[in-house]
């Protein structure tokens, strides 16, 4: 039987605000939002939507459902995008109207998931600036967790996240994009700390696919984690296309988008997964109006396996789950047909085919 390398990937993980809240350990409520300036109005608008959330929950709760049926496919490798800094600071980036962070003493609800890797190449690391992302790398770094995207400097944010499995390594690469709300001033420079900022283009590709060719080792699982495009709609820009292609066409095995707050397309292109948009995993937008068309509480897990010796994709498949009073639960069969039924439409122009299981509530992906 052949060896094989699963992946966890997901999309924005955000514990900050309202999710920091109802933690053990919550951090000052105060925020400096145009309508909302007490964080735990945002419980209390997910209360209001769904229910009472006891307070303090365990660490745990806001994965839910999750953790069990991660124990239970046990994937070795799992990778989230943690769109939130972990600080005190009260240094609030200038010219922004949301800020997310979260109390360093409630970093175990990142670790309870046995998380390997946090990509931090997002628009929302340095909300409390270069002291606040020091810290967040500090906390996070001291907790066991591997982190890319961001860091002291360009060369620090550029570095892989590696984990080893058996013989083989995942390396993963995080990047991010000024079309997801990255402010230029934010790239790490050779003397300041930043993110990684890149051009979604093809030059930007080759620059990437340069790093990744002199740092890589034969037999090393590629994954590029990308933080990209706009929050809402299910259109993918072809310039997203591109880059993703001239990615993979250069050796990349996984193009591992996020940005968008719910799902979107899919495509298998030359035998390696691409995810346009993973849409949100954890977050505190539970009631808040204005784009219940997209079913946001309608989240992702995503398992991708390869041959660990060939890196040939043996099985890509989704399990869907809901945001309920903070907590990830089991999504209805209706809410797991139209969210397949929606996926299917938006990634039919790549010829994605998604597969239903008998009485299975993952949904797999042709290869």
């Amino acid at each position: 039987m052949p060896r094989t390398v699963t992946l966890f990937l997901a999309g924005d993980v955000m514990t900050g605000r309202g999710v920091d809240q109802i933690l053990p350990h919550p951090g000052g409520p105060r925020l400096r939002e145009s309508y909302v300036k007490d964080a735990r109005d945002y419980v209390e608008l997910a209360e209001t939507h769904s229910g009472v959330i006891p307070r303090p929950v365990g660490f745990g709760w806001p994965w839910g459902v999750a953790l069990p049926v991660l124990d239970e496919c046990a994937p070795d490798v799992r990778i989230v995008n943690l769109e939130t800094s972990v600080t005190t600071s009260r240094d609030y980036a200038p010219d922004k109207g949301i800020h997310y962070r979260m109390n360093p003493a409630n970093v175990e609800v990142i670790t309870v998931a046995r998380v390997d890797v946090c990509t931090l190449a997002n628009n929302h690391v340095l909300d409390f600036g270069i002291r606040g992302l020091r810290e967040t790398v500090e906390v996070l770094t001291a907790a066991g967790l591997r982190l890319t995207g961001a860091g002291g400097d360009d060369r620090a944010a550029r570095q892989p996240a590696t984990v080893p499995v058996g013989s083989s390594r995942v390396r993963v690469w995080s990047v991010g994009a000024v079309s997801s709300g990255i402010t230029p001033s934010w790239a790490a420079t050779p003397t300041r700390p930043g993110v990684a900022l890149l051009p979604v283009s093809e030059a930007g590709a080759d620059e990437l696919l340069a790093r990744i060719d002199a740092d890589r080792e034969a037999g090393d699982v590629a994954v590029v984690s990308v933080h990209w495009g706009s929050n809402w709609g299910y259109a993918v820009p072809d310039a997203h296309v591109r880059f993703a292609h001239r990615l993979v066409d250069g050796g990349v095995d996984v193009v591992h988008g996020h940005s968008s707050h719910h799902p979107r397309p899919l495509e298998i292109y030359r035998g390696r997964p691409v995810l346009y948009g993973c849409g949100d995993l954890i977050n505190d937008y539970e009631g808040i109006g204005g784009y219940e068309r997209f079913h946001d509480e309608l989240r992702l897990l995503y398992l991708v396996t390869f041959d660990a010796d060939t890196r040939e994709l043996q099985e890509m498949r989704i399990l869907p789950v809901r945001a309920r009073r903070m907590r990830l639960e089991h999504v209805t069969q209706s809410q797991q047909r139209w969210l397949r039924a929606t996926l299917e439409e938006a990634s039919a122009g790549f010829g994605t085919r998604l597969q239903p299981g008998d009485d299975d509530p993952w949904i797999r992906i042709a290869c």
